[in-house]
C-alpha cells in the first residue's frame, strides 16, 4: 500500500501524542513528536540560561543540539543530546516555556526543516500544531483534533498526578488556556485547522473511538 504523511494536530490535551503512538504502530510508521522537538529546545535553552526572546541564542542553540528519537521495549524516547528526556520535557514549566520558545522564527525554521527531512519518504505520522498547515501542508491525510479546555485540562492534571507531581486542577486548566493562547496568536506558523483536514472532537470520546474513525479515514487513502 502506499506509503501516507499523516498529519494530527490540534492544542495540548486532545490525545495527539497517544493517538500517533497508536497509529504508528499500528501502520509501521516512523512516529514524530514534533512537539517533543520544540519542548526539546525549550529544555536546553532553560538549562542554558538563555531568555524565551533572545533569538539569537536561540537560533545558534538550534544549530548545536542533537534531538532523536527512540523505541526501548516499546516505550517512546526522545534524546536530547543523547540524554533520555522523554519525561523532564513535559513538566508544567517546560511545557508553558515551550510557547515562548517556539515562538521565534529561527527555532520553527529549524525544526520545520528537521522534521520535513524525516517524513519526506511518507510512511510517517507527525503530530503537532503546524503540520497540515506549514511542515506538510500537502500531507495525504490531516486530521485536527480538539477538546474543550477543561477536559483537556483535567487529562492533563491526571496525567502529571499519576507521575506524582504536585498540581492543582485550577491552575492546570488555567495553563492549558494560557498555552492555547500563546500558540494561537502567536505570528509565526499560529495553532490553526487546515481547510481540508478531518476535524475530531475528542470531548467525550476514548481512544478507542478516535481511533476507529482515523483508521476509516486512512484506509480510504491507501486504497486511493
Amino acid at each position: 500500500m502506499k506509503k501516507l504523511i499523516i498529519a494530527i494536530d490540534g492544542p495540548s490535551g486532545v490525545g495527539k501524542s497517544t493517538l500517533s503512538k497508536v497509529l504508528s504502530h499500528e501502520l509501521g510508521y516512523l512516529n514524530l513528536d514534533t512537539g517533543a522537538m520544540y519542548r526539546c529546545v525549550a529544555l536546553a535553552a532553560s538549562r542554558q540560561g538563555i531568555d524565551a526572546g533572545d533569538y539569537d541564542a536561540l537560533r545558534q542553540l538550534c544549530d548545536e543540539i542533537v534531538i532523536e528519537f527512540a523505541r526501548n521495549k516499546g516505550e517512546e524516547l526522545v534524546l536530547l543530546n543523547g540524554e533520555n528526556v522523554s519525561a523532564e520535557i513535559r513538566s508544567p514549566e517546560i511545557s508553558l516555556l515551550t510557547s515562548a520558545v517556539a515562538a521565534c522564527p529561527a527555532v520553527r525554521q529549524s525544526m520545520v526543516a528537521r522534521q520535513r527531512e524525516l517524513g519526506a519518504g511518507g510512511g510517517v505520522v507527525l503530530e503537532g500544531r503546524d503540520i497540515g498547515t506549514v511542515v506538510f501542508p500537502h500531507a495525504d491525510v490531516k486530521f485536527f483534533l480538539k477538546a474543550s479546555a477543561e477536559v483537556r485540562g483535567q487529562r492533563r492534571f491526571l496525567e502529571l498526578q499519576a507521575k506524582g507531581v504536585a498540581v492543582d486542577l485550577a491552575r492546570t486548566v488555567a495553563e492549558v488556556e494560557a498555552r492555547d493562547a500563546a500558540d494561537t496568536n502567536r505570528t509565526t506558523s499560529p495553532l490553526r485547522q487546515a481547510a481540508d483536514a478531518v476535524v475530531i472532537d475528542t470531548t467525550e470520546l476514548g481512544i478507542a473511538q478516535v481511533m476507529e474513525r482515523m483508521f476509516s479515514v486512512i484506509a480510504d487513502h491507501q486504497q486511493s
